[in-house]
């Protein structure tokens, strides 16, 4: 094998401080991969060995960042040919073996917490297990020292009772498979002492409590298109003599690992009332579960030219990629997600294309609001600059700062878009009830009443759809509040009856001679003998909007500023302020006769948002008789939709009747008015 210099990619003060050769170091790697993992003849271009310098770059941050998939997906990203991935197993694996004796207690800690949380998981996916058990074995032995050497010491007390029991166990075996007529060998492995420790730790027991400590393996000789029955035939065979737990069935023959690991797992009861569990696979599988997927194309030989290698590594990097999507490729990773770091080395996973902003309001809600900027390694860049894999980000805050309405432009992230949302419509609510406060000091400064209906109009009048909008323009002094002042005591003085245009009069000023009302009165509204007071008929009069009067309702009349009379429903919402501030402007009223005419009627739906249930209400209105749809309104909030149905309707019993055929409507969770 050519030997390679890949010095330049070593950690040299690791090396040093461990007390180790370079070169040796190398030597070592390159005699492992080619003899564990399959890989010989292959020297790295100037892009490997920046690759292998990023990669190893990273490798300097916390615990809990190696243990995240984010992390690992990061490494394999990072690295532009799989073989990067694989030199660092292999390298990870000699340092492990060479730095048992080393006196730096520090840098062994770190290369072992590296080894457990970033090349075992590696390892384990592309199939080298016997690497991956490796790793972790000497992590846990100079991690966990007393742990690991407690097991060991249990395990050889009891290697001699352990072999004689697999004997007993194999022997009923044995005899099966040879009058089936099947070719095969026999292995019997105890599970690495890590393996051992994790199941201690899992179900809370000691050495003795773990039972299935041992594992039996049965290699077949089969064709390949009888691999799959003969494995069956065997399970079969094992199963009919030992109970067994189906639910630690594991069938990767029929559905083989991403990482092309095939193999039948069954656990069984054996003598003594101990679990074994029994795997069954061919040699072909072996050879393949043995060496890894890293490993599957040194026995069939790759050849450049017909794209062996390109689909030899293909497949490694799907294998890695495998814990998140199996069906993620590498372009795919790239384009729907990148990784940074904070200065601290904690990992973040962000949507491809995120910008600063993004990555801020990932971190903390309040951080993003009052970010002004950041540094990303070590340049200082705006609040829209769109972030790239592997960079190190700070963000920069400003106690002024606050979220704009554009900021909405500048994220990707549906979260952080929800969280600008949400932060504006909160400063929004906070500044609508300042100014708010505002005005109502300058009002009782005036020594005037707040009147909910007058401040409405005064809005309206100024122009404003919403009414935070009008307080948050108070709060910023966008408009003058001594002239809002000005405008609203004219308008409740007009309200009052109290302008130039009229005084306050009483209900007794509309009798009047029956010809004289019946020419100032709409044809519509004479029609509906609507009597007034005791006896008044045909006076000018209107239904009020805001509770939609209906020919049934109990109702009563409120004369106007400008003179008419406005109808409301004795439930209606406003009725009680107004019997409170004006009780001298109230006037009884009767329906006396229908006059064969419609009113308008608002009503509430809520219900679930369902396809098709707006289309069954409105179907209901449509086939009733003398009842017409004259408005819809729809939201959709929550799964739920509010509606609001403006009906042409000729009286209440009427109108009870649509309100409890909508409220069978299926998926209606409330009708009223």
């Amino acid at each position: 094998m050519a030997e390679i210099d890949l010095t330049n990619i070593l950690d040299r003060r690791l090396i040093a401080d461990f007390g180790l050769d370079a070169n040796e170091v190398v030597r070592a790697t390159l005699a492992l991969a080619e003899e564990e993992i399959g890989l010989k003849d292959w020297r790295p271009s100037a892009d490997d060995i920046v690759a292998f310098q990023r990669v190893h770059n990273l490798e300097s941050l916390n615990e809990e960042t190696m243990k995240t998939d984010n992390f690992r997906n990061l490494l394999v990203g990072q690295a532009a040919d799989m073989r990067v991935i694989l030199i660092l197993i292999a390298m990870n694996v000699v340092l492990m073996r060479e730095v048992k004796d080393t006196p730096a207690a520090e840098q062994q800690q770190h290369l072992s917490v590296m080894a457990a949380n970033i090349y075992a998981p590696l390892a384990h996916k592309l199939g080298l297990y016997k690497l991956k058990s490796e790793l972790e074995d000497l992590s846990l032995k100079y991690l966990e020292h007393d742990a690991y050497y407690m097991i060991k010491e249990n395990l050889n007390a009891t290697k001699k009772s352990r072999d004689a029991y697999i004997e007993r166990f194999i022997a009923p075996i044995r005899e099966k498979l040879d009058a089936a007529g099947l070719k095969y060998h026999m292995k019997g492995r105890t599970k690495s002492i890590h393996s051992i420790w994790q199941k201690m730790k899992k179900q809370h027991c000691g050495f003795n409590g773990v039972f299935d400590l041992f594992a039996i393996r049965i290699i077949l000789e089969s064709k390949p298109k009888k691999e799959a029955g003969d494995c069956w035939r065997v399970f079969s065979l094992i199963t009919n003599m030992y109970e067994s737990n189906l639910d630690r069935l594991r069938d990767w023959v029929t559905v083989p690992k991403s990482n092309g690991y095939e193999s039948l797992h069954i656990t069984v009861l054996g003598p003594e009332e101990k679990w074994v569990e029994v795997q069954i696979r061919t040699e072909r599988m072996d050879e393949v579960a043995e060496h890894g997927l890293a490993a599957h194309w040194r026995y069939k030989g790759v050849k450049s030219s017909e794209g062996g290698v390109d689909n030899w590594l293909a497949g490694i990097r799907a294998a890695l990629e495998a814990g998140e999507d199996p069906h993620l490729t590498q372009e795919a990773l790239q384009e729907t997600a990148i990784y940074v770091f904070t200065p601290k080395g904690d990992l973040y996973k962000l949507p491809a294309g995120a910008t600063l902003l993004d990555f801020a309001y990932s971190i903390h809600t309040g951080v993003g609001n009052k970010c002004v900027g950041g540094i990303v390694n070590g340049r200082n860049v705006p609040i829209r600059y769109v972030l790239k894999n592997g960079q190190k980000v700070e963000i920069l805050t400003s106690s002024k700062q606050q979220p704009s309405p554009d900021w909405v432009n500048i994220v990707v992230s549906s979260h952080a878009r929800s969280k600008i949302r949400q932060s504006i419509k909160e400063l929004q609510s906070r500044d609508a009830a300042m100014g708010r406060e505002i005005l109502e000091r300058k009002l009782k400064n005036r020594k005037l009443d707040w009147d909910e209906t007058v401040l409405n109009i005064l809005i309206k009048k100024k122009g404003y759809k919403e009414a935070a909008d009008f307080y948050r323009d108070i709060v910023e002094e966008k408009v003058e509040v001594n002239d809002l002042l000005d405008t609203y005591v004219e308008l409740q003085k007009h309200e009052l009856g109290q302008g130039e245009r009229a005084a306050a009069r009483s209900a007794e000023l509309f009798s009047m001679d029956s010809k004289v009302a019946q020419s100032a009165v709409p044809r519509e509204a004479s029609d509906d003998v609507l009597v007034i007071d005791k006896n008044l008929k045909g006076l000018e009069f209107c239904m009020a909007p805001c509770c939609s009067p209906v020919y049934g309702d109990e109702v009563f009349g409120f004369v106007t500023s400008s003179g008419g009379i406005k109808i409301h429903r004795t439930s209606c919402p406003n009725a009680p302020q107004m019997m409170e501030r004006y009780p001298y402007r109230l006037v009884r009223a009767r329906w006396a006769g229908k006059g064969g005419r419609t009113y308008p009627a608002l009503i509430y739906v809520i219900g679930q948002d369902d396809l098709g249930i707006v289309n069954n209400l409105t179907s209901i209105i449509s086939k009733e008789q003398k009842v017409m749809l004259r408005n819809i309104s729809i939201e959709s909030r929550d799964g739920l939709f509010y509606g609001e149905l403006t009906v042409m309707i000729e009286d209440t019993s009427a109108l009870d009747v649509l309100i409890r055929k909508l409220r069978d409507v299926k998926g209606v969770k409330a009708v009223s008015r």
